[in-house]
């Protein structure tokens, strides 16, 4: 046994209790818990009654599986409900809508904390208030793992949503942002030795762009200011740039020519992992930002109004394979890109 240093005390205070689990207050219990963060108005009912939106309706869903795209060690609870909303705010935004509301299925252990629920629907209310999107109702039910299931409306005027199809030769390839950031911060989270040597301002910033992504609906309003008529081909690169760059040209049947120097990269990437920069940019993935294919002079505008955007290619011709060319010959491949099977 060590003995005890001059400044050593011994704690004799009670230990803290365990928190209380789901199992405790039962269905009930919880349900009273998560429809605080519902309005008032239109929680309780079997459904929820809503006004029609204006424009087209715009319907996404995304699933959020412990073990799979969350752990209790490179997520917390308040950060997986960040997560769930953007993932399903991205998508909204990848089409040039506007948030409507949310509904939002959830499994859990019976073995669950209370608190990470209640940390669970803070996160996601912090995420969808920023956004204008409430959250109004969904289902709970019993799971050997925990799951969060959201589904998200949105609204678009006609003819004005983007989509993978529409891009066309002689359009420009715009990302609104950054890349790789999310996947650095994964490593950090997984292996915190890889940050010896990197300034702490760095480390946060990438952590947080893996826990606390932020969907490019700032993009929408640009769009909306932009007159008729508007052509955008495009989707959001959760998935991994290079993963989006094949699927819009496969989409559309045409080819590109990507420029790698061109990919924006943050200042924090590159110095915390120069090497790796380049590839976690192309195939690293849960970046949330947009890949976007316009003709030139509304590429120009966009490129002036979003700071951070790049134009990274071309769309160089027709091209039933969705052929994605880099400088110098070589073709990208979705054979790094996350698959969930």
């Amino acid at each position: 046994m060590f003995p005890l240093r001059p400044h050593d005390s011994l704690d004799l205070t009670p230990e803290a209790p365990s928190p209380r689990l789901i199992t405790e207050i039962g269905e009930v219990g919880l349900l009273q818990i998560v429809q605080r963060y519902c309005p008032t108005q239109v929680v309780g009912d079997d459904a929820a009654v809503l006004e029609p939106p204006q424009g087209q309706l715009v319907v996404t869903t995304d699933v959020l599986v412990e073990g799979v795209h969350f752990s209790d060690l490179t997520t917390p609870a308040h950060a997986v409900g960040w997560r769930s909303v953007a993932a399903n705010l991205s998508d909204l935004a990848a089409m040039g809508s506007r948030p409507q509301v949310l509904v939002m299925g959830l499994g859990l252990p019976a073995s669950t904390p209370i608190v990470w629920v209640e940390e669970l629907y803070r996160g996601m209310q912090a995420c969808s208030e920023e956004w204008g999107a409430a959250l109004v109702g969904g289902d709970l039910c019993r799971s050997p793992h925990r799951f969060v299931a959201i589904t998200a409306l949105g609204a678009v005027q006609p003819g004005r949503a983007v989509q993978r199809k529409l891009a066309q030769p002689g359009d420009w390839l715009v990302v609104t942002g950054p890349h790789g950031d999310a996947r650095a911060g994964l490593e950090l989270l997984l292996h915190p030795e890889q940050g010896a040597g990197v300034a702490a301002a760095e480390q946060e910033w990438l952590i947080r762009a893996h826990q606390y992504p932020r969907p490019r609906l700032d993009i929408v309003p640009i769009l909306n200011g932009i007159p008729d008529p508007l052509r955008i081909g495009g989707m959001d690169t959760s998935d991994g740039l290079a993963d989006a760059l094949i699927q819009v040209c496969q989409a559309s049947g045409v080819e590109a020519t990507i420029d790698l120097e061109r990919i924006p990269l943050s200042a924090a990437l590159q110095q915390a992992f120069p090497k790796q920069a380049l590839e976690w940019a192309l195939y690293g993935g849960e970046d949330f930002e947009l890949l976007l294919s316009l003709e030139p002079a509304v590429a120009q505008y966009l490129l002036q109004q979003l700071p951070g955007s790049a134009c990274i290619g071309e769309i160089t011709g027709w091209d039933p394979k969705g052929t994605v060319h880099l400088q110098g010959g070589e073709i990208l491949s979705r054979q790094c890109a996350f698959q969930h099977f």
